[in-house]
């Protein structure tokens, strides 16, 4: 359940953009691609962690005996996809380990921080790039040059990186730290199916997210996207070990880049703009409360 939610929420913050510029490709091409990725990270993550997959981002969370009251996130989680909802699976799916702790409160700081470094990142890097999106706002991927499919390969392939090393915690939270063989393979062969199902849904629901902002469809402006946002998740990788919202980090490069094209172009109202841009804050903030009170509950009754 855990890989089936955090895959169909989060990670169509890292494949979005490339799943949207990326849809006259046969699908399991780009599957065979994200796939195979995901596999190398997995592998390489328990090689050098001694079997611990989340890169030691679970070293903070004691490991506990799993009950079934650990499924309600999930089940949550799982609604509010199919709602379309963009929510933190990272909190979702740690606050019921860590709730009423000083871990869970330095997630989310770290968390609320990304969204913000994200945003003014976005903004300020985006006054110079408005320029590229005017000329292309309106023009097809046929004409682009081939390079920038090479370009947003080689970002998408390094964003996907960042992000699964970001939250497989969320998934293998519920496994030992030191992941024995047998649990490895079938956890790997359970993500690529999914994967695949999401891939061939190009996104789903939650792909709304994405195919509303300006100009995600351009090949260009998704490659630069996910470089920048690539980027700020491998800065927060190397502060410390704690795992982080990466959805709030994704949020926070949609809305400073759409921000600053509503300035700079003016294509449509800063009413809209602001709208939809807290629209989308609201949503995940939402996922944060009903985690937290989740955690809570949950503390209250059971433990």
């Amino acid at each position: 359940m855990a890989c089936y939610a955090v895959v169909g929420n989060d990670s169509i913050q890292t494949i979005g953009t490339f799943l949207a510029s990326n849809k006259k490709k046969p699908w399991f091409i780009v599957w065979a691609y994200l796939g195979s990725i995901l596999t190398v990270v997995l592998l390489y993550g328990w090689y050098t962690y001694n079997g611990d997959v989340s890169y030691g981002r679970l070293a903070r969370i004691p490991v506990q005996v799993v009950e079934w009251w650990h499924v309600l996130p999930m089940l949550a989680l799982l609604f509010l996809t199919r709602l379309g909802i963009p929510v933190s699976t990272t909190f979702m799916a740690l606050s019921i380990f860590t709730g009423g702790s000083v871990v869970l409160e330095k997630i989310i700081t770290k968390s609320l921080v990304g969204y913000g470094v994200a945003f003014a990142a976005t903004f300020v890097i985006w006054l110079g790039l408005a320029f590229l999106e005017k000329q292309t706002l309106h023009k097809k991927d046929d004409k682009v040059s081939p390079i920038w499919t090479v370009l947003q390969w080689a970002s998408t392939g390094f964003l996907w990186s960042q992000w699964l090393i970001q939250d497989l915690a969320n998934i293998y939270v519920y496994a030992p730290r030191e992941l024995p063989v047998w649990m490895l393979i079938p956890s790997i062969l359970l993500l690529l199916g999914l994967l695949a199902l999401l891939v061939r849904a190009r996104g789903g629901k939650i792909q709304e997210i994405i195919l509303a902002k300006t100009n995600t469809l351009d090949i260009r402006s998704a490659t630069l996207i996910d470089f920048i946002y690539g980027m700020t998740l491998y800065i927060f990788k190397t502060v410390n070990d704690l795992p982080m919202s990466t959805t709030w980090v994704f949020l926070g490069t949609l809305a400073g880049r759409e921000l600053i094209l509503t300035l700079r172009l003016k294509h449509k109202s800063r009413k809209l703009t602001i709208t939809d841009v807290t629209s989308d804050l609201g949503k995940a903030s939402l996922g944060l409360v009903i985690s937290v009170v989740i955690a809570v509950t949950v503390r209250y009754f059971f433990l």
